[in-house]
């Protein structure tokens, strides 16, 4: 799993922090003694696979420098109800105006990693197909989702449209208006263009495997295909070039298409419908 740096979460921190605190936290201020120190505990209330402590603690040390933010799990553990992922100790005021920042991002990272871990295990044993996240996610977020995707278990697709060439459909519909083998045409046009990047083609159908497979492609996903469709187009590669199953995938279906045999299945649902996980911060003492 890459680690996280701080420029990954810094900016997106300072951000959500000028969002929520405006001109200062009224009620807190209003409430608790500049001189309070408290001890507060980052609990999980449901079973989850923790991610996003480092974002945490950045956001509690963002609002004091006088923070001491102490993690009893890392990311990627599973972790149990009830169960303390992190004690925070400092000024009363930063730990309460941070706090829901704080679980913001640690709610949305471990319930990212919480669903890949899912998907990862309905593969069984079948330790050859890897499961891969999209770039469905939302939107600035993305290095945060996708470091919560391997936290996980899974693995990372391209980062963006700069890493990897991918010829969608409408990308062929377009190549297509130029005259016939759209497909050999935008490969060798992309290769031509961007040579040390790998190129991925999309198939709908398996005219357009055979396509992919004579132009050379390095992958080729089979976009919302049948299992039955998907079974031949393994057949067709003979192992010559990975495959990625995409397109209605769920969890009941995912040791299925590993049997058959595909090399990677991308799932959407990874980051773009996740369920946040319910986490707490709760005060334990005063000091």
């Amino acid at each position: 799993m890459r680690s996280l740096k701080p420029e990954d979460y810094l900016p997106l921190i300072n951000n959500a922090l000028a969002e929520d605190l405006g001109g200062g936290d009224a009620t807190t201020l209003a409430i608790v003694p500049e001189e309070t120190v408290i001890t507060a505990f980052l609990i999980t209330r449901e079973k989850c696979v923790c991610a996003g402590l480092p974002v945490a603690q950045a956001v509690f040390q963002q609002l004091s420098s006088e923070c001491r933010f102490k993690p009893e799990v890392k990311d990627g553990d599973l972790c149990s109800p009830h169960q303390v992922l992190a004690g925070i100790q400092g000024p009363a005021r930063a730990i309460l105006s941070g706090e829901r920042t704080a679980l913001n991002f640690l709610q949305r990272m471990s319930g990212i990693a919480t669903c890949a871990r899912s998907y990862v295990q309905a593969l069984g044993d079948n330790l050859r197909t890897r499961i891969l996240d999209t770039r469905k996610t939302t939107p600035g977020l993305r290095r945060l989702e996708k470091y919560a995707v391997a936290a996980g278990g899974a693995d990372n697709h391209r980062f963006g449209l700069f890493d990897r060439i991918m010829i969608k459909d409408n990308h062929r519909y377009l190549s297509a208006l130029e005259g016939p083998d759209a497909i050999l045409r935008s490969v060798q046009a992309c290769r031509r263009a961007y040579p040390e990047l790998q190129i991925e083609v999309e198939a709908d159908t398996l005219a357009e495997v055979e396509q992919a497979i004579q132009a050379k492609a390095d992958y080729i996903l089979l976009d919302n295909m049948s299992d039955e469709e998907i079974a031949e187009a393994v057949e067709m590669s003979e192992g010559r070039i990975p495959l990625e199953a995409s397109g209605n995938i769920t969890l009941e279906r995912v040791h299925r298409l590993a049997a058959i045999g595909v090399d990677f299945i991308s799932v959407g649902a990874l980051t773009h419908s996740v369920k946040a996980t319910d986490l707490a911060l709760d005060i334990n003492t005063l000091d």
